[in-house]
């Protein structure tokens, strides 16, 4: 806890650091950092008398146990809600199902009587295949609305159905032969009818029984419904062919097999609802057409008409597709209530959740009570000793007069704390005030002192630099050697160059430099042609075009001045072959000057920090700008100087343009013809 408000009151500092001067913000700074490297992580204090371990004993342990089990307890419920869920759209979809089964086991076995040689079948044939293609449609539709294993299983099955319309064609054309239509119908009923058993969902042990017991009495109901079909073929033909008895025989214990499955899993009603399909006096007519059947095992003739068995047959086959509905109904009604009933305990278990959440933060809010009220006096404290008193003790120092002493600190405020870390840190805010205020005083010295040297040593270079000029001035003058002469023109133009930096050095320790200033006014290209004479490669500069126009004499040493740190900046980033070139053009009442390289040019956002160095705004350059930026902040400080604006653009093709626009106040017509020396 006293990590974490030592590092709010070093954040607040930061904050702090806005509304300071460029110098005491730098300084401001260095303090904190400084301060940064003594925050120490103490080490756990456990007991209650600590505020970790209070809220750690109230809140953690209990807490973390009690939402995993609640989370258990919600997962689990949530399983079983989705379990039902499924179980009630899987069943939705096998009602569907059984629905086109029933549709093409009726055309199956009205085909089968057609070809048997009952031509009365013919219309209802037609209509029946009307009927089929309306049901597949539907399912069609509604496995659209799903997904799953189960719909992607009716999805394959599908096939066989399509394979359907050949055979109808067959039929009509009269070619069809009457046992291989049965097994095309009855491959994709099967079809159909394995495919239920795909996906089936997993959860209540009851629902998946009723599924199961749907499952077996969908077989059952296609076991009768293909005796229907195949004996009504049968009876049309008067008897039995080849084959065909033995078919009939494997379907009816198919029957019985699969019905015996369906009484091992169904409940009482649904078996009550079996025995009363298998009891009525349809019912019992199919069993005295089947003894006739059995009687024709030999291939005797048959004397059934094929209309009363397909009658009797389709009543049965019809009680028992509504005994498929009872059930699936049934299980559609479990996996609701098993649904409801998981809606409510998941509600009971995220209540639950929610109210442990509440106790904590309850206990959570009372045990932080008693540390608030001192904790937030501190905060406070800390708030105001980085945003008001330390930055004004900091102003105070950086302004103070250094041979007069320090005035005294203004009283602070005591703090009391109930709790043994508060009352520590509370001391501690007391030594990083202390030491932050020590640490910028003795800042405050050292940039004072650092500034008021490197101002010495700029203004002793340029008086023995400007001797040193005199002097080579002389010498040249009595110099008749050529040689001798070009090496002390190329001394004068070192000399130079090294005036220009000392005088930088002035201009970026905010020190006015001694005037090299002329009388009325000097041409604005002899202006030019002085600040080229102070780069090193002043053989790659071209005047291209400079428009008359006269400067005033006592800006004229801080105009050339600026315009060589532009022009060596230039000569710097551009090729060693590549001249450069300076333009002069009056603009209204302004004058205007363009130094032109086509260089590598600048990325967009150094060209606009540059631009804001330039304008004048770029702080603190002596003790925070990068080496290789500083003429950047010569020409800013120089152009606020003389109230003219610099501004970098990028040259058309490649490179970077220097604009500097002087005001009306700096020049003037006609200008002197005075020579300025290089």
């Amino acid at each position: 806890m006293r990590e974490y408000l030592c590092t709010a009151v070093l954040r607040a500092g930061n904050r702090a650091l806005t509304g300071l001067p460029v110098a005491s913000r730098g300084m401001t700074g260095n303090v904190l950092t400084t301060l940064r490297s003594t925050v120490r992580r103490p080490a756990a204090l456990p007991g209650w008398s600590s505020i970790r371990g209070r809220m750690a004993i109230v809140l953690a342990v209990p807490t973390c146990l009690l939402l995993a089990l609640t989370g258990l307890g919600v997962a689990d419920r949530a399983a079983d809600w989705s379990g039902a869920r499924e179980t009630e759209a899987h069943v939705g979809v096998l009602l569907r199902v059984q629905g086109l089964v029933r549709e093409v086991q009726r055309e199956r076995g009205l085909t089968n009587g057609l070809l048997g040689g009952e031509k009365g079948y013919r219309d209802d044939v037609v209509a029946q295949r009307t009927r089929t293609d309306r049901a597949r449609d539907a399912l069609s539709a509604a496995l659209d609305e799903e997904s799953g294993a189960l719909v992607s299983a009716l999805r394959a099955a599908d096939v066989p159905l399509a394979a359907l319309a050949t055979t109808r064609e067959y039929v009509d054309a009269g070619t069809a032969e009457r046992a291989a239509t049965l097994r095309t119908y009855t491959k994709a009923v099967t079809r159909l009818i394995d495919a239920e058993s795909a996906g089936v969902p997993d959860g209540d042990r009851r629902i998946a029984q009723g599924v199961q017991a749907l499952q077996a009495l969908a077989r059952a109901t296609e076991a009768v419904a293909l005796e229907r079909g195949s004996l009504n073929g049968v009876f049309a033909a008067g008897r039995f062919r080849s084959g065909e008895y033995l078919d009939f025989t494997e379907v009816r214990a198919t029957r019985v097999a699969a019905l015996e499955q369906f009484r091992q899993l169904a409940g009482e009603d649904e078996e009550s609802a079996l025995d009363a399909a298998f009891g009525t006096a349809g019912a019992g007519r199919v069993v005295g057409y089947e003894a006739r059947a059995e009687r024709g095992a030999d291939g005797s003739d048959l004397t059934v008409v094929p209309a009363r068995w397909w009658a009797d047959m389709t009543t049965l086959v019809d009680d028992l597709h509504g005994v498929q509905r009872g059930v699936g109904d049934d299980v559609r009604a479990r996996a609701g209530e098993a649904g409801s009933a998981a809606t409510r305990q998941l509600g009971g278990f995220l209540g639950l959740g929610v109210l442990i959440l509440a106790v904590a933060v309850a206990l959570a809010v009372f045990s932080a009570r008693s540390i608030t009220r001192p904790l937030g006096a501190l905060a406070d404290e800390a708030d105001t000793v980085a945003g008001n008193r330390l930055p004004e003790a900091v102003r105070r120092i950086q302004q103070a007069d250094p041979d007069a002493p320090l005035a005294p600190e203004f009283e602070r405020p005591r703090l009391s704390g109930g709790a043994r870390e508060i009352s520590r840190l509370a001391a501690a805010l007391r030594n990083v005030e202390d030491t932050a205020v020590g640490l910028a005083a003795e800042q405050a010295v050292l940039r004072r002192t650092s500034t008021e040297s490197l101002a010495s040593l700029g203004r002793r270079n340029q008086s023995l630099l400007s001797r040193q000029l005199g002097l080579i001035t002389t010498l040249e003058s009595q110099e008749l050697d050529p040689d001798a002469l070009a090496e002390l023109f190329e001394l004068d133009h070192l000399a130079t160059r090294m005036r220009r930096n000392a005088e930088s050095l002035l201009v970026l320790a905010g020190e006015e430099s001694p005037a090299r200033s002329w009388k009325g006014t000097v041409a604005v290209a002899d202006v030019v042609r002085s600040a080229v004479s102070e780069v090193e490669q002043y053989r790659r500069v071209t005047v291209v075009d400079i428009q008359q126009c006269g400067v005033r004499g006592h800006c004229v040493a801080e105009l050339s001045h600026l315009l060589a740190e532009l022009v060596e900046n230039a000569l710097m980033f551009s090729p060693p072959k590549q001249p450069v070139e300076v333009y002069g053009w009056r603009d209204g009442a302004e004058y205007c000057l363009a130094v032109v390289d086509r260089g590598i040019g600048m990325t967009p956002d150094r060209m606009a920090e540059s631009n804001t160095v330039l304008s004048g705004k770029g702080g603190d350059s002596l003790h925070a700008t990068p080496t290789r930026f500083l003429g950047h902040h010569v020409v800013g400080a120089l152009a606020v100087r003389l109230g003219a604006h610099v501004e970098l653009r990028p040259t058309q093709g490649a490179g970077v343009t220097a604009y500097v626009a002087l005001p009306s106040a700096l020049i003037q017509e006609p200008a002197s013809t005075a020579l300025l020396r290089g």
